[in-house]
């Protein structure tokens, strides 16, 4: 399964530049492709953490496929405003440092009350 994974994370980052690049072109030149490209792969890499976090967790595939999908979507959104793509900017990777803070911890339910 963990190759399997990695396969996936792999071919989304892939996806991903492609697709910042190509909205990039679609928009300007060459450096707003740039941008796009970096953002892509950025992206990319922080929700692959926050994915391969939930999956750990026991969240379902799909389920974390529809809020990841959405996020994104609604993170692209925001940053069409002017002001606000800037706070974006500024607050996902802050987000993104304390989730990485928390990856340790893991809710125990009722499997803390399971006799080994």
């Amino acid at each position: 399964m963990l190759t399997r994974t990695r396969a996936a994370l792999a071919a989304a980052l892939v996806l991903a530049v492609a697709a910042g690049v190509a909205v990039g072109f679609a928009l300007g030149q060459w450096d707003e492709a740039v941008g796009g490209g970096v953002g892509g792969a950025l992206g990319s890499i922080g929700a692959a953490q926050l994915v391969s976090g939930t999956l750990r967790r026991g969240g379902s595939r799909f389920g974390t496929a529809i809020f990841i999908t959405l996020a994104a979507v609604l993170i692209a959104a925001v940053a069409w405003i002017p002001v606000a793509g800037y706070l974006e900017a500024t607050l996902v990777p802050a987000l993104a440092a304390r989730l990485r803070g928390r990856a340790g911890e893991r809710y125990a339910g009722l499997r803390s009350l399971a006799k080994d």
